[in-house]
């Protein structure tokens, strides 16, 4: 490893057998810590959190409070953010906060007076918290805008153009990206763009199994039968995984949705025990899905073919992370599905029998 870390850092590493930083972590080490105004993009599963955490971590200064603001676009990336920046942070004697839209503002508003150093957020929450002036947008050095391709999206960009506004001149902004989907007119002048995203994650397989249209239930039903088995599976529309949870559920499989509906606390209950192996298939749509990081998960299926590319990757990307194996199953009933998968990833035909995978 050719940075430098603290020893409680070191020591750490050593722990978790990290020997090596991963490209994006080598490449956006010293621009960060430069204070260059930086986009970064490399693909999901290649240790983008830890690449920004690892500079900006360290250039913080314990009881210095509200230095480091990071941004994310839902709920789910901003509580794995957190967790893992407590992971780091603690050792160097520094203190996170988070701040959700849908949690008790009165209860973030007291974390707030015992001066964290770092604040973690989605925009909503943390613009109103602006507003309040319980958050002070001058103190900020360093903001990290964490998927910011999806932060660009219309929901979300009004709360984070006017967040901008509020902080010095002088703030460093670090913009990080799974895709190439950045409009340059929404960075700051003189930003510096490391484009990571040609690297191809050889550790995951991508296939396809040919299933007719109505058996693609029992096919999931099947699945959830392999022992030590779990898969997080996509669709494309709601109405497609409310009826397919109501039909799995009825017919006792072990298998839960991601609704977007589901409060803060029960969606942490059930990825807290698809974690844990307690349930095996995990439904969901790219809305709910973005950001969601299982450590080692098995598979990903898609139960029909993405509507693109860009889909396809951040789908991909939940599984084979940091090196890991990981595989990609996408259910085929037709030709012309076959024939888009293509143009999104190499491809071999795997059949289901007997609770075994096997190519076909």
């Amino acid at each position: 490893m050719t940075i430098e870390f603290p020893q409680v850092w070191q020591e750490k590493l050593d722990l978790l057998n990290f020997a090596q930083l991963t490209p994006v972590q080598e490449a956006i080490f010293a621009p960060i810590t430069e204070g260059q105004n930086l986009l970064a993009v490399s693909p999901t599963g290649t240790g983008k959190t830890l690449a920004y955490l690892f500079p900006t971590l360290l250039k913080l200064k314990p009881k210095k409070s509200q230095q480091l603001l990071i941004l994310a676009p839902n709920s789910e990336l901003a509580g794995q953010i957190f967790e893992v920046t407590k992971d780091w942070a603690e050792p160097l004697g520094l203190t996170a906060q988070l701040f959700l839209s849908g949690s008790s503002q009165k209860r973030q508003i007291e974390r707030l007076k015992k001066g964290p150093e770092i604040l973690i957020g989605t925009a909503g929450r943390i613009f109103e918290l602006i507003k309040l002036k319980k958050i002070k947008m001058m103190n900020v050095d360093t903001i990290v805008l964490d998927e910011f391709d999806e932060l660009l999206s219309d929901s979300q960009f009004h709360f984070v153009d006017k967040l901008c506004h509020y902080v010095p001149k002088t703030h460093q902004m670090v913009y990080i990206s799974a895709t190439q989907k950045v409009n340059p007119d929404t960075l700051v002048e003189g930003t510096m763009t490391i484009d990571l995203s040609d690297q191809k994650l050889d550790t995951i397989t991508h296939a396809y199994i040919q299933v007719d249209k109505r058996n693609r239930l029992d096919l999931l039903r099947k699945f959830a039968n392999i022992p030590e088995q779990r898969a997080l599976v996509f669709f494309n529309s709601l109405s497609d995984l409310g009826a397919t949870e109501e039909r799995l559920q009825f017919l006792g499989t072990n298998a839960v949705s991601l609704a977007s509906d589901v409060n803060v606390k029960f969606r942490k209950v059930i990825l807290e025990k698809f974690k844990n192996h307690d349930i095996s298939l995990l439904l969901g749509t790219d809305l709910v899905a973005r950001g969601i990081d299982i450590d080692s998960l098995e598979t990903v299926i898609n139960f029909e073919v993405p509507r693109d590319r860009e889909a396809y990757t951040h789908r991909a990307g939940r599984t084979g992370r940091m090196g890991k194996q990981g595989l990609v199953i996408t259910l085929v009933s037709h030709p012309e599905d076959l024939k888009k998968l293509k143009k999104f990833a190499q491809v071999t035909e795997l059949v289901l029998k007997n609770q075994e995978l096997f190519q076909k």
